[in-house]
């Protein structure tokens, strides 16, 4: 399909109530090929006006609407005349802004549930079209137990005599499931269709049209002004690094800063992976400065134990080595970065009063005033899946763009309390054998994060005959869809055991391997 004039044209508005699948929400939305963003409950009528969506989708949440304090949805969203879907809380706080009947239930209605049609009901027969029966999600206490006037119900459960209601000639539409979960068998179609069929949205949101835009926004954006990125060998700056490359190629320079707190050899692979997109594609050669700084960090860092405390020396520490290097070079005028779009929302959504600080994020929230540069960051509408989708279009080598997520800070929040060079090198050792070990064992994939970690406290072991008194590495590994949310990850007895042996007996300074099985919440994923 050709690429239109703007491919934010056709777009979706999501209204968030505080799900927390609501990014969820809009990342399926996203895969049916429709740009959509995410916005506050109360979000301003002027600000839904100038959106200018062709259709509206209202999140779940965690409130009540029959208390008098909870969330509504403004009247300017019903004044746009465009198609609306309720999702769970959604749905309820449409039936009551439109005069029906919602009440709490007795139990609260969580998982798997089978619902049958009422009436007829092509949006809700999507269900069919797709696989015998209607299985549904659901995670719900309160309930629709009268409609509004106009409205009809289309579909019901055993716990829920609504479960799905719409009123066709206003082209309301309300579900009491959650579609945007895999455990709805059929709800990526149903979203599919309310955004394609409903809203009349063609479907132009594809890596190779998202790809073709930044290009074009980015060189409009910078022009002829030189560029700088600070490299870091993770997913989005590789990413940014290929964009620009092909956007700007040698207007742009990366500088790769080597704190000591890095993956075992990730220079040599971030090198290696864009020699390949370069080699096989037709991505121009990065000018890559290699700063190594690692006695400036760790030095810093000396006698420091707090992990906020610690993130920010780092965070500071990197802008000061960066700022410096930045400044070597001859007219920049442009810091590219890697923020993408979940960043955005989080660091967004604190105005409102809803968001806690779990930690701080080292990439949103512009610049120290010293730096004088403006910023650009074509992923910054993007989710981590699309960032990986543009990467692999771009040519970059699947092992870079399927890689687990790295921190900010690095070891330094795995190294628990105070960082030493020697923990970071034997940290350094073990993660890269759990690392290798799970490619070799094909779970690397299965899984969504895994690392090892440094405990600080010594246990006793015997290795030959001899006793070793040394330090305790944790493994950690996750399964998750979106990191907020994470089970630990089963793998086999037989691989961890062999994965302990590995480290203990190739690694002098270590003398106990331990497993995590704890998961998010109440553990966070990372341990600091």
């Amino acid at each position: 399909m050709a690429q239109q004039s703007d491919i934010h044209s056709q777009r979706l508005l999501i209204v968030d109530f505080g799900s927390q699948y609501t990014q969820l929400i809009a990342r399926r939305v996203r895969e049916c090929g429709v740009y959509c963003e995410i916005y506050p409950f109360d979000i301003s009528a002027a600000a839904v006006n100038e959106f200018a969506p062709r259709g509206v989708i209202l999140s779940g949440g965690p409130e009540s609407v029959t208390g008098d304090e909870t969330p509504r949805i403004d009247q300017s969203i019903f004044a746009l005349n465009v198609p609306v879907l309720g999702i769970c809380y959604g749905m309820q706080a449409m039936a009551q802004q439109f005069g029906g009947q919602v009440s709490g239930s007795d139990k609260r209605e969580f998982g798997h549930a089978r619902i049958q049609a009422e009436s007829s009901s092509s949006f809700i027969e999507t269900l069919l079209k797709v696989s015998e029966g209607y299985d549904v999600w659901m995670s719900h206490g309160d309930k629709v137990t009268e409609l509004p006037p106009g409205f009809v119900c289309t579909a019901s459960s055993g716990s829920a005599p609504i479960a799905a209601m719409e009123n066709a000639e206003k082209r309301l539409f309300g579900v009491q499931f959650h579609p945007e979960v895999t455990h709805t068998k059929a709800g990526f179609e149903l979203l599919s269709e309310f955004a394609h069929n409903i809203c009349g949205c063609d479907g132009t949101w594809t890596a190779a049209n998202i790809v073709e835009d930044a290009i074009a926004r980015v060189r409009e954006q910078v022009g002829s002004d030189k560029v700088v990125l600070g490299l870091s060998g993770g997913v989005d700056s590789s990413v940014v690094a290929a964009l620009l490359a092909r956007a700007i190629g040698p207007q742009l320079t990366c500088i790769f800063v080597d704190n000591g707190l890095l993956r075992k050899d990730e220079k040599g692979e971030v090198e290696s992976a864009f020699n390949i997109a370069i080699n096989d594609g037709d991505m121009p050669p990065l000018d890559i400065l290699t700063i190594d700084a690692e006695e400036e960090f760790l030095g810093n860092l000396q006698g420091m134990d707090d992990p906020e405390a610690k993130r920010k020396v780092i965070g500071s520490t990197f802008i000061e080595v960066f700022d410096r290097e930045a400044k070597r070079l001859e007219g920049v005028k442009w810091l590219a970065q890697g923020t993408i779009y979940p960043d955005v929302i989080e660091s967004a959504a604190s105005k409102y009063g809803k968001a806690h600080v779990i930690k701080s994020h080292h990439n949103v929230g512009g610049l120290p005033e010293r730096m004088a540069m403006q910023l650009v960051e074509p992923l910054r509408e993007l989710f981590k899946d699309e960032v990986r989708k543009i990467g692999l279009h771009l040519g970059l080598p699947e092992s870079l763009i399927m890689r687990h997520p790295f921190p900010g800070p690095g070891l330094g929040v795995r190294i628990l309390g105070q960082i030493q060079k020697d923990y970071a090198d034997v940290l350094r050792e073990a993660d890269a054998i759990f690392i290798e070990e799970l490619r070799r064992a094909d779970l690397y994939r299965q899984v969504s994060q895994a690392f090892a970690v440094y405990l600080p406290v010594k246990s006793v072991g015997v290795v030959g005959d001899a006793r070793r008194y040394e330090h305790v590495i944790a493994l950690r590994a996750v399964e998750t869809i979106d990191f907020m949310t994470a089970r630990w990850a089963h793998l086999p007895y037989e691989f961890i055991e062999h994965v302990s042996n590995r480290i203990i007996n190739e690694i002098a300074a270590v003398s106990r391997v331990v497993y995590d099985v704890s998961s998010k919440p109440p553990a966070t994923i990372e341990w600091e």
